[in-house]
């Protein structure tokens, strides 16, 4: 009997090393060592010279604080095309920040390292004292704690009701909180981080927030699969769905305005929203297709989605998706 133990014992410590050996192996395979990294000590290239006007970036004033890449970017693209650009909060002065590093591109680094920006960040505007006759246009950036400040704020009502007649009014992930429920926006389609990407990180997200920012659009809204690029236009109002929307939102918010967007370098992380959002069109077929364009795309973005197919208990999709990886 114990001769029998010892063997069952040892086949399956011979079997543990195996998978582990193929893990490992499979790991290698995806060549993620060699994956460029951010560069923190990236600088802006935009040109701070004359500009067609200012747009106003509002951030929370709450302790969950504001998310870095959604002001960032949207800084980066209003600046390169021609806007000076003002922060408020509500209460004015340095607003809490949410910095995740595994998010950050070189345009986030450039962000911090940007003294005239930074100072900007430390002395925020209060949003009572804002005059929006200065602005073109607002733009309402995302963050846990815009669901608990932007909801309800008189100023955020003035200031919307001011601008939208005659400029756009745009917002991205929790920062469509400031629009939803508002005279101005009746009517309006709109997007938003989505009930399923709420409850994908928070199982008791309804009870943690005032409100499911799905559920306070309402008939209007429309969403695309979770953590995905999904921007809506409806005439001058510009909103997007989560931070992987920044990029589209904001120069959506441009060509509201009337310009078209000045060329960039497209991101590999937006590479890689656009194979997987593929995928989810048209199957591997098309996300290959879409592969086959791009110059560069972020590795583990894609095996991050393949993990969170996984933890859905969505197989087929987790396995393709480890596949797109492994180019």
């Amino acid at each position: 009997m114990f001769h029998k133990i010892l063997r069952g014992a040892l086949w399956c410590a011979l079997l543990v090393l195996v998978l582990a050996g193929c893990a490992y192996a499979r790991y290698l395979s995806f060549g993620l060592d060699q994956v460029p990294k951010a560069n923190p000590h990236a600088v802006a290239s935009v040109n701070a010279g004359a500009t067609r006007g200012r747009i106003l970036a509002v951030v929370t004033s709450k302790k969950a604080g504001y998310e870095l890449t959604e002001l960032a970017r949207a800084w980066h693209v209003f600046r390169a095309n021609g806007y000076d650009v003002e922060i408020a909060s509500p209460q004015g002065g340095t607003p809490p920040v949410r910095i995740d590093k595994d998010d950050m591109g070189d345009s986030d680094y450039a962000f911090l390292n940007d003294k005239a920006a930074q100072a900007r960040v430390a002395a925020t505007l209060r949003l009572a004292e804002v005059d929006p006759a200065r602005y073109a246009a607002v733009y309402f950036v995302g963050g846990k704690g815009a669901m608990f400040d932007f909801p309800g704020n008189p100023d955020i009502a003035r200031i919307v009701a001011a601008i939208a007649p005659r400029g756009v009014v745009g917002a991205v992930c929790h920062g469509p909180a400031a629009l939803a429920g508002l005279p101005a926006m009746a009517g309006k389609r709109m997007t938003g981080f989505s009930n399923a990407e709420e409850f994908f990180f928070r199982k008791d997200a309804a009870k943690v927030y005032p409100f499911l920012l799905e559920d306070k659009i309402g008939a209007g809204y429309t969403s695309a699969p979770l953590f995905l690029d999904h921007t809506v236009v409806d005439g001058r109002v510009v909103t997007g769905q989560n931070p992987w929307s920044t990029w589209s939102t904001t120069e959506a918010m441009i060509a509201a305005l009337g310009h078209t967007p000045v060329a960039r370098d497209v991101t590999g992380e937006e590479y890689s929203v656009r194979m997987i959002a593929a995928y989810y069109r048209g199957g591997m077929s098309a996300a290959r297709a879409e592969q086959a364009g791009v110059p560069r795309f972020d590795k583990m973005l894609v095996l991050l989605h393949a993990l969170i197919a996984g933890m859905e208990w969505r197989p087929v999709d987790a396995f393709q998706l480890q596949r797109l990886a492994n180019r």
